[in-house]
């Protein structure tokens, strides 16, 4: 599977499209007087910020490595990246669960559905602008692969946030204009509040998935299994090279790998010729695959292996 990344362009039409449809749900509320639309306001100036943060965090992720950061600062990205999945639970779910509660406990009736409707039209329009960008370019990236393998092995948080988000924000405008919609036809505000309990549970649902994938990248996943063979064979086609072990791998950001390899080298060779192998490694390494930025190679007799590459001795 190629690498799902989110472009800038896709960024920033999700961030439009979300000022956009705050705005005209802020507006369609105040002159109706719909729980499910204010919820679904505060749910779109939650998107709009998150763009910010993915935006502000693949920005910083791109600075180069100094004395107190080493490997960089690649992490930054998957750090905002768990901050918005954080901002979607409190400020998203949490805000339209308990607005719900309190239009329901305090119910008043909808004023002017007609405008509820059409902003929701619209806002169902724009949202689909975006999603649909989101959609094809996350298509083009993940090649073969399944959707759901595609999110769980993407490297780049954007790619599946914005994707994720778009999704759930179509799904709450929809509960938004059943609830609207039942309210009217059985005069009953109930279901207006109900439509932001629901729309309060898809982003925590939404949230939930969002934490748990951007976790596992804060705390460092390895590369995909092709590229950790495709290095085994790599070193073991260097001749002085007996066998290949341990192979350790982490992603620092989506084009940052850092890479570790335990190599029996034959013993009838010099150490020139170690560092010879070594040095062309590193450039073959790094010229077919440029997001490995470092490579190390450790020395090791072949007993010491602690694993043995799938592929075999050398």
């Amino acid at each position: 599977m190629s690498s799902a990344t989110a472009s800038t362009r896709t960024l920033v039409i999700a961030l439009l499209a979300n000022l956009g449809i705050a705005a005209s749900k802020f507006v369609a509320a105040a002159i109706t007087g719909s729980s499910a639309l204010l919820t679904e306001g505060v749910h779109s100036v939650v998107d709009s910020t998150n763009q910010l943060l993915l935006m502000w965090g693949r920005r910083q992720a791109k600075k180069p490595p100094d004395v107190y950061h080493p490997f960089g600062y690649g992490r930054e990205l998957y750090f905002w990246s768990f901050v918005v999945a954080v901002l979607v639970f409190a400020l998203g779910a949490g805000v339209s669960i308990y607005e719900g509660i309190i239009h329901i406990a305090n119910p008043e009736p909808a004023i002017s559905p007609l405008v509820g409707y059409i902003v929701l039209l619209v806002a169902f329009l724009l949202e689909g602008w975006s999603t649909v960008e989101a959609f094809q370019e996350f298509r083009t990236a993940k090649g073969r692969a399944g959707w759901f393998e595609a999110i769980r092995e993407s490297k780049d948080p954007p790619a599946f946030i914005v994707l994720l988000e778009n999704g759930a924000a179509m799904a709450g405008i929809i509960a938004a204009a059943l609830g609207l919609f039942l309210a009217q036809l059985t005069h009953n505000p109930f279901w207006d509040g109900a439509a932001s309990i629901v729309i309060g549970l898809i982003l925590g649902l939404t949230a939930f998935l969002l934490a748990f994938e951007s976790k596992g990248l804060l705390i460092g996943e390895a590369a995909d299994p092709e590229v950790v063979n495709e290095l085994c064979r790599l070193v073991c086609a260097q001749k002085g090279v007996v066998a290949a072990g341990e192979v350790r791998t982490v992603h620092s950001s989506p084009d940052q790998i850092t890479a570790m390899i335990s190599v029996d080298f034959d013993d009838a060779i010099t150490a020139a010729d170690v560092e010879h192998i070594v040095c062309t490694i590193e450039e073959e390494a790094m010229k077919h695959w440029p997001q490995v930025r470092r490579l190390y190679i450790r020395p090791r007799k072949g007993s010491l292996l602690r694993d043995t590459w799938d592929g075999g001795a050398c």
